[in-house]
């Protein structure tokens, strides 16, 4: 007999074995689902105990029509797509997985550094031209004795800390309104408004939620502020940045380069034009992956689930209840 129906609302993976092994121990039956659109995912949730979100729309009209959710456990850290208010509002607990690719986002910021610093991409397709020794017309700087600065500092920001504690930048400058002071200096950094920390670092590596505060946050005026030779990593949500104001700032040269693996539309369009800008490696949002990563995510979403539905407070709740 089932207890509970779950319903998952895009299909993204392979098979959802780990899911049903958790939810199985409060005999709950999982429905895969591969909803696109807002209208789709309200009829295939309408009458589900909890919902197990990927990539599709939930606005506040599909939270709304929900008769029973009890919860809304989003595969991922953030949650943009789905309607926060409304579930707090109609008493459906929202829920993600905070830590479970901390390792793998860090790694890929840590990449997209190296790979700014030190020009690999360009490198590599000059190379491939049949071109050598291009130093001169494209230089490089050395990374020991120049600031970092962190635009946010949850999770993955420190955990990246931690792995370019070795690099010798001179100071590392911290802007994040929700951290305290004393907890960013045992850290061993320095806390900074936002302004200080784009005006004086030399690599600035985005670690922000997406939100109404911090969407196109990194606009023409913050890039004016920043360095001429300042290196950009966005490993958090593309909408953090004004892209137009990133291209003109890339296209001349403002900045010396950005390493992006997120951006406001995904995929980005073949004619994009930071698709023809040298100064910019590009990554398809995906910093979150590895085989690990994504086992973990999925156990952790599905307890997320188990957990609602027994009455307990999700380990990764989002709003209360």
């Amino acid at each position: 007999m089932i207890k509970y129906k779950v319903v998952v609302t895009d299909d993204r993976y392979d098979d959802y074995e780990i899911e049903k092994e958790v939810l199985k121990e409060i005999g709950a039956e999982l429905f895969v689902k591969d909803c696109r659109t807002a209208g789709e995912v309200l009829d295939a949730c309408r009458d589900a105990d909890g919902v197990l979100a990927n990539l599709a729309p939930m606005p506040a009209e599909v939270i709304a029509g929900l008769e029973k959710c009890r919860i809304i456990s989003r595969y991922g850290v953030g949650y943009d797509n789905v309607d926060a208010a409304a579930c707090t509002k109609k008493g459906i607990q929202l829920s993600n997985v905070t830590d479970y690719c901390m390792e793998e986002v860090s790694d890929q910021a840590l990449a997209l550094i190296m790979a700014c610093a030190r020009k690999v991409a360009r490198r590599d397709a000059q190379v491939r031209e049949g071109r050598w020794n291009v130093l001169k017309e494209d230089p490089i700087y050395r990374i020991a004795g120049r600031k970092f600065s962190f635009l946010g500092f949850g999770s993955i920001a420190r955990c990246l800390l931690r792995k370019i504690k070795g690099l010798n930048f001179s100071e590392i400058l911290v802007y994040d309104p929700y951290v305290d002071e004393k907890t960013i200096n045992e850290a061993g950094c320095v806390k900074a408004d936002m302004e200080t920390a784009l005006r004086e670092g030399d690599y600035i590596s985005i670690h922000m939620p997406l939100n109404d505060d911090t969407r196109g946050i990194i606009d023409k005026k913050a890039f004016d502020l920043m360095r001429p030779g300042a290196i950009l990593i966005n490993t958090s949500r593309g909408p953090v940045i004004d892209e137009k104001a990133l291209v003109d700032a890339l296209g001349n040269k403002k900045i010396n380069s950005a390493g992006l693996d997120v951006h406001t539309k995904e995929p980005l369009d073949k004619d994009h034009p930071l698709m023809k800008i040298g100064n910019c490696v590009l990554t398809d949002h995906a910093g979150w992956y590895s085989e690990e990563s994504i086992m973990e995510l999925k156990r952790k979403a599905a307890e997320n689930v188990r957990d609602a539905l027994l009455g307990r407070p999700p380990k990764y709740a989002v709003n209360k209840i």
